[in-house]
């Protein structure tokens, strides 16, 4: 038998509430609102969120050569780099990355792989074998070839120093490398019945950051740390077999040397077109007559991207291709294309990519900053989701609602990271996260809806709010516990935006803030204390204390109604702040005439303890009353959450 329980308390005396009041102004909570880390402006950055006039960012421009022998699966290249020293010293030698390392059985990464394995587990039978190293400064500078390789990084040492405020280098070296089958759900090879499949990143020797808040970043390349890099301008040819597709980063520059006339045709029609276009169909995959210009030997795909801080590409003798148009807002068109082999075709899977990344790349680009680069390309992979500029490796099997949301959310990377330069080895909410949220507006965007959203739903996770192993958001990657990966650098900081926007702050004034903060950092790096200085600046709010509960703490949010009392011709409505953070109140008041308002209390309240009481404005009788009645705050107890207060109990 179930019986129901309706609580409510009423003040049948003065005495009773006056008590109530007297919670009023006679604590203080002033620490949840003070300031949690040094946010004062600096030489470089400003207190308000900006670069200074004083900031600067070093820059690293590529030229690679590569070439793919598929029979050995080995990639073999040369690479020249400029690197430029905008800062304020001298530089005896840089730091680079050389990410292929982690593919070895004494790496880092593979001795601090727990037993058991994880996401990040890979081949160990690979690295890098570098060869022919020259750097020098300047162009009549002498050439050394010192250099000292530890793990995944490489030090290479000049012979006079790189000068500062925009001194030159060049760093020239022959590389190669097994490309591993298992990559870490990165990159990596995948074989299917039409041949081998190679999804190429971290292929080639990168440029370290060396920024104005640490020096060189040099933490080594574990596995779940991403990536931190610099910016520049990348001109890279891969040679192939001639019946492989390559696509790549940025922009095809030789499309009438490595495709026959026949799909230059197909090409130029997708590039004019909103509808996706079939460049090589299933039943056209080995039909290389038809689609490549030469018929033996090896082919060069040349390409060029501009602005960006990493490359990737990839190449198959097995690809389905389609493309469509971009639209984007200032009316520059560009192309989106995917490619896949026949166990990926289909309308329910891949035969949608291409429509996928079209919606995706225009909604952001309407929404928060335009994207800036020639093509978006979604490459089917035994990956499970990757992000590079401009192209995604995503898995293979992938269909329907899964294919949407990993094709969005890889995309979604190229405004967080690579637009805004953040440092996903140390800070992965500030990519993960942020990517998080705008794919939830994206996914509602979508077709009307055609997919539903879950992060609005923050009180579904709960439970791992109230687990005792819990992480905070501020957790490195590299030492997260993987089972709490999934929250502190994704749903948890993507959660707290979305209260942000449409809780906190509102939409104009979270927009206005959040747009501001993309183009202010586009192609730049910024910190922590400058998303938040920028985000209280543009919006006009004190919000440390939602940075310092939320995103540098692991308390919870338990906002309660106590109860609702007759006072003096009104009602007295009184909440509490059970939890660790505090938040503005949002109340719906329904009254006996079934009329309802929204009455909202500032996170003001709680400077002066952790109750108070308020007067709603009516002489109306109040029969009930809800905290966020739109269930947009992860409140870890709904049960006292409404008054009257139901319970209900065999």
């Amino acid at each position: 038998m179930i019986k129901r329980i309706i609580s409510g308390l009423m003040f049948s005396t003065l005495l009773a509430s006056s008590a109530a009041f007297a919670q009023q102004g006679y604590e203080s909570n002033q620490a949840d609102f003070g300031e949690f880390m040094d946010r004062k402006g600096t030489y470089t950055r400003t207190a308000s969120g900006k670069p200074s006039e004083n900031y600067w960012q070093n820059r690293a421009d590529y030229q690679i050569e590569a070439t793919l022998d598929d029979e050995a699966h080995v990639l073999t290249g040369k690479i020249t780099v400029t690197y430029t020293n905008n800062s304020p010293e001298t530089l005896d030698f840089v730091w680079m990355q050389l990410e292929q390392n982690r593919f070895t059985p004494d790496s880092r990464g593979t001795l601090t792989t727990p037993v058991q394995g994880n996401r990040y587990n890979g081949d160990v039978d690979g690295g890098f074998d570098i060869t022919g190293l020259q750097a020098k400064v300047g162009s009549k500078g002498s050439v050394s070839d010192k250099h000292i390789i530890s793990d995944t990084r490489m030090q290479v040492w000049f012979n006079e120093p790189i000068p500062a405020k925009g001194g030159k280098a060049t760093i020239a070296m022959n590389f190669s490398f097994k490309v591993p089958e298992k990559g870490m759900d990165r990159m990596g090879r995948l074989e299917v019945e039409d041949g081998w499949i190679y999804a190429f990143a971290q292929w080639y020797p990168k440029m370290a950051v060396f920024d104005d808040i640490e020096g060189w970043n040099v933490e080594p390349y574990l596995g779940a740390g991403e990536f931190y890099l610099e910016y520049g301008d990348f001109d890279y040819k891969i040679t192939v077999p001639f019946d492989h597709i390559v696509v790549g980063s940025g922009k095809l520059m030789n499309p009438k040397e490595v495709l026959s006339k026949e799909l230059q045709d197909r090409y130029a029609k997708a590039q004019a077109s909103d509808e996706t276009v079939m460049l090589v169909a299933p039943d056209e995959i080995k039909n290389t007559e038809l689609t490549r210009p030469k018929q033996d030997g090896m082919i060069t795909w040349h390409f060029q991207i501009e602005n960006t801080r990493d490359a990737a590409f990839a190449t198959s003798r097995a690809f389905i291709w389609d493309a469509a148009k971009i639209n984007l807002p200032s009316g520059k068109t560009i192309l989106a294309q995917s490619v896949y082999p026949k166990e990926s075709e289909g309308q329910e899977a891949w035969g949608r990519s291409t429509e996928y990344s079209k919606a995706s790349i225009e909604y952001y680009s309407n929404m928060w900053y335009e994207f800036p680069y020639a093509s978006a390309t979604n490459v089917a992979a035994a990956i499970g989701g990757m992000e590079y500029p401009g192209l995604n490796f995503c898995h293979y099997n992938s269909k329907g609602r899964g294919l949407w949301g990993v094709t969005d959310h890889e995309f979604g990377h190229n405004w967080f990271p690579m637009i805004v330069g953040s440092n996903e080895r140390r800070y992965p909410w500030m990519d993960e996260g942020f990517n998080t949220f705008i794919n939830h507006y994206s996914t509602l965007a979508f077709n009307d809806g055609e997919y539903p959203s879950t992060l609005n739903e923050t009180r579904k996770f709960n439970n791992y709010f109230l687990k005792e192993d819990r992480e905070g958001i501020d957790t490195y990657p590299d030492v997260v516990n993987i089972s709490n990966l999934g929250m502190t650098a994704y749903r948890k900081p993507g959660m707290g935006m979305v209260v942000l926007r449409e809780y906190i702050l509102g939409h104009e004034r979270f927009d206005n803030a959040f747009r501001s903060y993309i183009k202010t950092w586009a192609f730049k790096h910024p910190q922590p204390s400058d998303f938040f200085n920028h985000m209280e600046n543009v919006s006009g709010e004190n919000l440390s204390w939602f940075w310092k509960g939320w995103f540098y703490g692991n308390g919870n949010i338990d906002l309660a109604i106590d109860g609702v009392y007759p006072y003096a011709g009104k009602s007295l409505v009184v909440v509490s702040n059970k939890g660790d953070i505090p938040m503005p109140v949002v109340l719906e008041v329904e009254f006996e005439d079934g009329s309802k308002k929204l009455e909202t209390l500032p996170v003001e309240i709680w400077q002066r303890g952790n109750t108070w009481a308020h007067i709603i404005d009516s002489d109306k009788k109040v029969v009930g009353v809800t905290i966020d009645p739109h269930k947009i705050v992860p409140d870890i107890n709904i049960s006292n959450d409404s008054w009257p207060q139901k319970i209900y109990e065999d």
